[in-house]
């Protein structure tokens, strides 16, 4: 059967990223990048190894030793604002239940915080009140010297899966199918004591909650695993939009019920959010969708962008997207308005739009009174990064420097823009020349 994934031919004149640089050091998976500044980052995976690089050369800084099991979690920790004496630092945490602190200008281990009774599954920091959250089994508030500030009881057997930062010093955690609003407290006396208190419980998804992303102050997003997308007001924590399901065997014939249970769930869950100010990206199995928070509607789509899962998607400047796979692919797409078309009283949803769930009534007839105009955007493929065996893992975008992405290959690859490169390369040997006096051609 012949795959209904859009190709690209060899000549691909909108993709830059036409040279490559294979980073090796890495002996299991990667499955985390995190960029420490402009041009530096750092890579995690099963082999436990932190390994620091440059992204402009490719230069491995660093080799750090210190986790016996797994990676499970990585995040910058930069020093306060107010800080003259700037210090990079990063956050990792394992399967060995411990996280370590590492000065990324040195490659040394700061500390290691050892008191876990479960893998801590994800880190956040919270600049503003210059501490750092480990998710696990419990909820932990910590400062910059390690000292444990505070936690939750013991939450779920799930535990905590993501986290992300609310106004108000309250977090959004996921645990499972349910959303838990924190509060941290501090006191405004000496003791230095805090409290984290949970505020409110959401419950309104129907399966465990994959993603999570802070679109900015006024909201936040989530995503799960029976595709399942919730806006939420980041204030209150009330939702402001919801767009739910694929599949609803009361509106279909019976050949596509037969569909419905041949659907692998796989194919539906929302992997990865990323965001701006106007838009929700969401990865959806093998698909992209793009959703305008203000029109509360999918504006453009691609069902199959990938041959397998979409497991990492960012936004990038120029209306661009940027999407990675299980397929072992990198993939540029640009969004593109359309023209401009009457509006139809059309199904509305998340996935409604695209011919998939249950039809909105109150919305359709709303549709019918008032016929807008309203614009038509497509998402077209503009470029195709082969050059990994295995599933690509995730990405970082270093601007002029290129991007950098890992993979189940245990391989780093650092894609660069050609014709960039090659004019830094002439550009470089101008001035060998120059210093050399040797810019006089010689018979």
């Amino acid at each position: 059967m012949k795959s209904s994934v859009q190709t690209i031919g060899e000549e691909q004149i909108q993709n830059p990223y036409t040279e490559l640089l294979v980073l090796r050091g890495h002996q299991d998976i990667v499955r985390f990048l995190v960029q420490i500044d402009e041009y530096r980052f750092a890579s995690a995976g099963d082999d436990g190894i932190i390994f620091l690089w440059n992204a402009q050369t490719g230069e491995k800084l660093f080799e750090l030793h210190g986790h016996t099991h797994k990676i499970t979690a990585v995040t910058a920790f930069p020093s306060p604002s107010a800080c003259e004496d700037e210090k990079y630092l990063i956050l990792t945490a394992s399967a060995d239940r411990t996280v370590i602190v590492w000065d990324c200008n040195s490659g040394r281990q700061v500390q290691k915080v050892t008191s876990f009774h479960s893998t801590v599954k994800c880190l956040t920091v919270l600049q503003r009140l210059d501490v750092w959250l480990s998710g696990g089994s419990d909820l932990c508030v910590w400062n910059r010297k390690l000292d444990l500030l505070c936690k939750t009881s013991h939450l779920t057997e799930a535990g905590v899966s993501a986290l992300v930062e609310l106004p108000k010093t309250c977090i959004a955690a996921a645990v499972g199918k349910e959303l838990t609003i924190f509060r941290l407290i501090a006191s405004t006396n000496e003791s230095e004591s805090w409290d984290v208190i949970e505020v409110k419980r959401l419950v309104d998804h129907q399966d465990n909650i994959l993603s999570l992303i802070n679109v900015n102050d006024l909201t936040f997003v989530t995503g799960s695993h029976v595709g399942e997308l919730i806006v939420w007001d980041a204030l209150d924590w009330t939702k402001q939009a919801s767009e739910c399901g694929f599949w609803d065997s009361s509106l279909h014939t019976d050949t596509q019920q037969e569909i419905k249970l041949t659907q692998n769930q796989k194919e539906i869950s929302i992997q990865c959010l990323a965001s701006d100010e106007e838009c929700v990206f969401a990865a959806v199995g093998k698909g992209i969708y793009v959703y305008n928070l203000q029109m509360k509607r999918v504006i453009a789509c691609q069902r199959t962008a990938h041959d397998s899962s979409v497991l990492h998607i960012a936004k990038l400047p120029n209306r661009q997207l940027l999407s990675c796979s299980e397929d072992g692919s990198l993939r540029i797409w640009e969004l593109r308005e359309k023209q401009q078309l009457s509006a139809e009283p059309v199904p509305t949803g998340f996935f409604n739009m695209w011919g998939f769930g249950r039809a909105n009534k109150q919305a359709n007839q709303s549709a019918k009174k008032t016929q807008e105009s309203l614009t038509l955007y497509s998402l077209e493929l503009i470029g195709d990064l082969i050059g990994h065996s295995s599933a690509v893992q995730m990405f970082l975008f270093f601007g002029e420097l290129g991007l950098v992405t890992c993979s189940v290959d245990h391989l780093i690859i650092l894609w660069k823009d050609g014709e960039r490169e090659s004019q830094l390369r002439s550009l470089t040997l101008f001035q060998k020349l120059e210093q050399n006096g040797d810019l006089q051609l010689r018979f």
